[in-house]
């Protein structure tokens, strides 16, 4: 794997994978973080996997930014932030709008922009140990890395909100029950998840399953008669596409459909 500043990342078999590798420091984003983070996800989209994997290593996904960084900033705190966001929130923006799907794996403690990098995951899965605790109210901040918005798309924007000014820390009980993960796993049985989760959508047609991220993104704002447009446009592609004959003809036959190898 390629390592930078508490950053890995390396594709192979079809599947990239990212992992934030800062455990000492509770996977923090720091400022020299952050620009490794932006080259690994250039990395991984720029060898078109068919799916990836977010994950981190150590007891806590990730604290969020790094605010020992932040005190040492001082009154040029607002210059840090431009100088992490204008370079990686284009970057979480081409990860999250990638056309292959991507998991993310949360093995502990959610807080702050780890919360926009654990929930921009098409599939999210968790651990039973894993909580989230928005904590930008608690110190005068606002949601970066997408936190707002990715928590308003899951748990609905008036809770978004609440869960955002309280900063209460809620469980992974309660984030499934409220929909902001998809699945809670034992802590020992999360790794083993993901990884066939990602490995069975490395699998499937690509092109199908862009298709239907580029028919969901841009729900519920698009009208109607857009969306049926849409559906027609991407329906007429993939009908010309190898993967669309060998899936029908593995259907009519009765029989597993042929490995995917076309993008």
């Amino acid at each position: 794997m390629h390592q930078s500043e508490g950053i890995a990342w390396d594709v192979a078999d079809d599947i990239g994978r990212i992992v934030l590798n800062r455990p000492e420091r509770a996977n923090s984003i720091s400022l020299a973080a952050s620009q490794a983070l932006v080259q690994a996800i250039d990395g991984v989209l720029a060898r078109q996997p068919r799916a990836i994997l977010l994950s981190a290593q150590g007891r806590i996904f990730c604290a969020g930014g790094d605010i020992g960084e932040f005190a040492a900033a001082g009154t040029g705190l607002a210059r840090l932030v431009d100088d992490i966001l204008d370079q990686l929130h284009p970057a979480l923006y081409r990860l999250a709008t990638a056309p292959m799907p991507v998991v993310t794996a949360l093995n502990g403690a959610v807080g702050g922009a780890g919360i926009g990098l654990a929930l921009c995951g098409d599939f999210v899965l968790a651990a039973e140990s894993m909580k989230l605790r928005t904590g930008y109210a608690a110190i005068g901040l606002t949601p970066d890395l997408g936190a707002s918005y990715f928590l308003a798309r899951r748990i609905g924007p008036l809770r978004a909100q609440q869960w955002l000014m309280l900063s209460e820390t809620v469980d992974a009980k309660h984030c499934l029950a409220a929909g902001a993960v998809d699945a809670v796993h034992a802590d020992a049985e999360l790794a083993g998840a993901a990884e066939a989760l990602v490995r069975r959508l490395a699998q499937g047609a690509s092109g199908s399953l862009a298709g239907i991220k580029a028919l969901c993104r841009g729900l519920p704002e698009r009208d109607l008669m857009s969306h049926l447009q849409l559906e027609h446009d991407i329906l007429r592609e993939r009908a010309r596409s190898d993967d669309a004959h060998e899936g029908v003809r593995a259907f009519m036959e009765k029989r597993p459909a042929r490995p995917f190898t076309g993008r």
